[in-house]
């Protein structure tokens, strides 16, 4: 771990270039907002930066063995992309808990956060999520068959009904938080991911000038992976046969998560590679469009800190 503060570097970085000669492709960043900072991510190598309240940037930085977008498991889709939901859940939980401890009140005798009171508290938003936006719908699809008798005859509907109320959970969930001061500030930062990570791949300077000029809306965000899981739930759903025990759907409901994840995520993919095609720009649009429930133009300090982990996990790559 490394800590003080450093400026974003001046001029152009060619990292992209310098990496590229060695791998297959151009060199594929991601990320994720945390705790007063962002996570950055590469296919072999991990990066965390966290600005304490005293003003300083902290870093933690490390290599990825299992996650590594290397490993031979990423060569199979479907299997890939069940691996890069755990992988992102696996991380994300171990960025918050980095991130939590380092934006804690300098205060004297102040405790961390435990590694298990994370794990828990990751466990039990886990499971809440899972019973919020998969179980709760289907209950409630269930309910509104004593209304709506046709419910009970037409599986179309019914699963299209349950969609539809997932999506509607899933759109007030996001919105209600939003108005929290605290997640305010990581949905900038989650601004000021996708705004470095468009200067890298335009291959501009990596500087808060340079970064400053791109938008802060990107189409491989995690939020349009979530939306296309809840598109693609629908459609998946839809093939369970109608006339089976409702405790089978609700089984269902959990046992195909791992699916429907390597379906979004092959979808998703292939959407990056070709987004600059106009019917590709159009089907992505509402990815965008929901991103700006979850992003926030990013102001210049929470920049510095993208670029610091950005910097970071490039510099972790080009050692290689």
């Amino acid at each position: 771990m490394s800590l003080g503060r450093k400026s974003p570097g001046e001029g152009r970085f060619p990292w992209s270039r310098m990496i590229s000669k060695k791998e297959e492709g151009p060199l594929r960043v991601g990320g994720q907002a945390v705790i007063e900072g962002v996570m950055m991510r590469s296919p072999h190598c991990m990066a965390i930066a966290v600005r304490k309240p005293g003003g300083e940037i902290v870093v933690k930085k490390e290599g990825l063995n299992f996650f590594s977008e290397k490993s031979f498991l990423f060569k199979f889709p479907l299997v890939r992309g069940v691996i890069a939901l755990i992988s992102a859940l696996s991380l994300g939980i171990r960025a918050l808990h980095f991130s939590a401890n380092q934006a804690l009140p300098e205060e004297e005798g102040q405790k961390e956060i435990s590694s298990w009171a994370m794990g828990l508290t990751f466990v039990l938003a886990l499971s809440f999520g899972i019973f919020l936006f998969f179980l709760a719908p289907l209950f409630l699809t269930k309910g509104l068959r004593w209304f709506f008798p046709i419910l009970s005859t037409s599986g179309l509907l019914f699963n299209l009904t349950d969609g539809l109320i997932r999506l509607a959970f899933f759109l007030a969930y996001i919105r209600a938080i939003s108005f929290l001061k605290e997640i305010e500030r990581v949905f900038q930062y989650h601004g000021a991911e996708h705004k470095s990570i468009f200067a890298f791949e335009a291959g501009e300077p990596l500087n808060i000038e340079g970064v400053k000029k791109f938008g802060y809306l990107h189409p491989r965000c995690g939020t349009n992976f979530l939306l296309i899981v809840m598109v693609v739930s629908v459609l998946i759903f839809a093939l369970i046969p109608h006339h089976l025990p409702f405790g089978y759907k609700v089984a269902s409901r959990v046992v195909f998560i791992p699916f429907i994840a390597g379906i979004s995520y092959e979808i998703i993919r292939f959407a990056d590679r070709k987004r600059n095609r106009r019917g590709i720009r159009f089907l992505i649009q509402p990815g965008l469009w929901l991103q700006r429930l979850t992003a926030r133009e990013p102001l210049e300090p929470q920049i510095e800190v993208a670029l610091r982990a950005l910097q970071e996990v490039l510099e972790l790559e080009k050692r290689r």
